[in-house]
Formats: C-alpha cells, structure tokens, sequence
C-alpha cells in the first residue's frame, strides 16, 4: 500500500503537552514540513522562548536553543551571524513577542537579519494563566480584563504585522490563520515561503499565524475556531503585506 501521508522528519514522534484544540500542534507541523520540504532539517536551529510553546525542543527533530522572555530575536540573531550558513527562526507567542520582546523584534527587523520568526497570536498569554495580551481585542474578557478590555485605559491591540512594515528593511512579512483546511494551506505556503526568504539571503521574514486557545478562552474548541474567525480575522486581516522578489 501506498503511503500518503506521514509525520515530518523534522517532527518527534512523541505526544505535546498542548491543551485539546490548541493549534500549537497544527503549526509545529507546517514549520517541520517546509523545512523537510527545503530539504534544510539538518542545518536548522530554532529559538524558543518562554510561552506555551517552551517545549518545543521536545517536539521539533532538530537544533534547537532556548531563549529568555521576548529575547529570542537578538538570540537568533547572535546564532546566525555566527553561524551564517545555518537556517534559524524563532517560535514566539503574542506575549512573548509584542510585550515583553516588541524591542528586540522590531530591532531585528529594522536590521533586517536574515532570519524567519514564526508568531503565534492567540491574543492573550496561554501559559502564564490568560492575562490581556498586546493582541487582545476590545472587549475581550481576560483573567486581568475581567469585564473586557478597555481601549481608553489599556491602548488597541498591537498588528504586528503592520507595524513592521513600516520599516524599510523586512523582506517579508504575512499573516495566515489555521481556523480551517483551507486557511490552513495558506499558512502551510506562507510558512514555506518565509523560509525559502531566508535560504535565498534576502534578509527578515515573519509570518504571523492567528492560533485558538480554547482553554483560556473558556470555549471548546469548536467554538475556539469560529471566535477566530468572526473575531479575530477582522481585526487582523489575512494575507501577505511585505514581499520582496527575487
């Protein structure tokens, strides 16, 4: 019998820690595919820092380096430069990246590192117990917005995406979603193409992924994945906003 399909090379074979319906895991397996399908597992290193995707060291079959809190663009940094020809990429949540790391990304980014950043928005902290996030919406009732956030006291919440593409140096820059098969392709592309950005020398690249967090949302996870969909994708529009040619 024909084999169609399998777990990534790049994949452990072992069960995650993630909460049921947590896209995390659907993610993970769109980094792992295009890097098996670059055919670059062997020269990747991945940065991991604090958030629920801590572990990933665990799961991806590659090098792999932990970093501290929001700190994992100016370790990827330090990783590629010396070692030029590896292929490195960071793997960070909206906390992470947009609060406590908004200065080392952005830094990065204006350098234009070659680099990929894998950045996951949930719009609240997952691990840490479900505290407003930079990317939480308005009105959207946290463990620290009990009765929503409010805009006049705590600021909108922060694209990204947008935000860096007002500086000159990213050379690509997107965002994707993994509510459904179809969106889930898309991620699968954009993720590929983030990659191959920096396998041809061009310089920065991010790819934003709109993940679920069922458990501190307080939804199952259908309903998880329909909140996205009607919530979060009108206030972070899909698609890709920065792409250089060759």
């Amino acid at each position: 019998m024909e084999k169609v399909f399998g777990r990534p090379e790049s994949l452990q074979d072992r069960v995650n820690h993630y909460c049921p319906g947590c896209t995390h895991g659907i993610v993970h397996r769109l980094v792992a595919e295009a890097i098996d399908d670059l055919q670059v597992r062997e020269k990747t290193i991945g940065v991991a820092p604090v958030g629920c995707a801590v572990l990933a060291y665990n799961y991806f079959n590659i090098d792999m380096q932990q970093a501290a809190h929001g700190r994992a663009p100016a370790v990827a940094t330090g990783i590629k430069r010396a070692l030029p020809d590896r292929v490195v990429f960071t793997y960070q949540g909206d906390g992470d990246l947009a609060s406590i790391g908004m200065a080392e990304i952005v830094h990065a980014a204006n350098r234009g590192e070659n680099i990929t950043v894998i950045f996951i928005n949930n719009a609240i902290y997952g691990m840490t117990g479900g505290q407003m996030a930079p990317t939480t919406l308005p009105g959207q009732k946290t463990t620290t917005s009990p009765f929503g956030r409010d805009t006049e006291k705590t600021g909108f919440p922060i694209k990204m995406v947008e935000l860096l593409n007002t500086l000159q140096a990213p050379a690509y820059l997107a965002r994707v979603s993994v509510h459904d098969p179809k969106n889930v392709l898309k991620a699968k592309e954009a993720i590929r193409k983030a990659f191959e950005v920096q396998v041809n020398g061009q310089g920065f690249s991010m790819v934003e992924v709109l993940s679920t967090c069922p458990t501190n949302w307080g939804m199952t996870p259908v309903e998880a994945l329909k909140w996205l969909e009607n919530n979060m994708i009108p206030q972070f529009p899909l698609g890709t906003i920065r792409e250089v040619s060759k």
